[in-house]
């Protein structure tokens, strides 16, 4: 059963590529899409792009032309939940798209031909997830090290990831982010750009889907300079901690 990991930059896909045994590069749609076997398993490796339509597809192309039959999401985002800081990581349990807005035909933030706001990943692929992160913030393996942390520890988090079009880089536009949709009952913990597209896909493959993202920046005044030192800095290491120690445990 080929299982699919995909990041956004290659500084969040780490040294997957070289790890591969049998590596085999097959060139589709403008991507590079890494077959092989890692940890006993069938891979592909690949990168998405930035955005939601870059995402969606990857995805679909993982869906139909590689056979996937689950995907991950690796890669980085910006804090928007309380107590949310640069280092920690966040799993997603739903995903929503914070700039779909078909209202008044559709409630805000509903995708049409969607029953629903919020999509689910799914609850076993997140669950082997979660326990390799906190695997890895026990050991400190890879990019968990203290010294990776621009806080202190890493913590782990699990709820509600949005995605959208957006690099959202001010404190204004992060506080009203977080405002809106938790005064519509979506308590928020972190913000990016592709991964709903790729739930939303999945979904629509009826394909199981899971996400982790590391906390770059805060979403706010500081996020441009902090997310490029952290994805230049730490999120290859801790990409290659989080996979490897995600599929030892598949």
């Amino acid at each position: 059963m080929t299982i699919a990991i995909l990041s956004a930059l290659p500084e969040e896909q780490g040294s997957l590529v070289s790890a591969l045994e049998c590596a085999e590069r097959v060139r589709h749609a403008g991507r590079d899409f890494w077959r092989g076997r890692l940890h006993g398993h069938d891979l592909v490796l690949v990168l998405s792009g930035i955005g939601k339509v870059a995402a969606a597809s990857t995805a679909a192309s993982l869906a139909e032309r590689f056979g996937a039959r689950r995907m991950v999401f690796t890669g980085v985002a910006g804090g928007l939940g309380e107590g949310v800081r640069v280092g920690d990581v966040v799993v997603a349990r739903h995903y929503l798209q914070h700039d779909m807005d078909a209202s008044p035909i559709f409630p805000r933030w509903q995708v049409p031909g969607h029953d629903a706001a919020c999509m689910a990943c799914d609850a076993a692929l997140t669950a082997t997830l979660l326990e390799a992160v906190g695997l890895c913030i026990e050991r400190a393996e890879g990019g968990f090290g203290p010294e990776s942390a621009a806080t202190g520890a890493a913590r782990l988090h699990h709820g509600l990831v949005a995605s959208g079009d957006r690099f959202v880089s001010t404190a204004a536009e992060s506080c009203a982010l977080r405002g809106t949709l938790r005064a519509a009952g979506h308590d928020v913990l972190a913000v990016e750009m592709e991964g709903a597209a790729v739930a939303q896909v999945c979904r629509e493959h009826g394909l199981p889907f899971a996400a982790v993202r590391t906390i770059s920046d805060r979403a706010d005044d500081g996020a441009p300079g902090d997310f490029a030192h952290f994805v230049r800095h730490v999120a290859g290491p801790r990409a290659d901690a989080l996979v490897h120690q995600f599929l030892r445990l598949l």
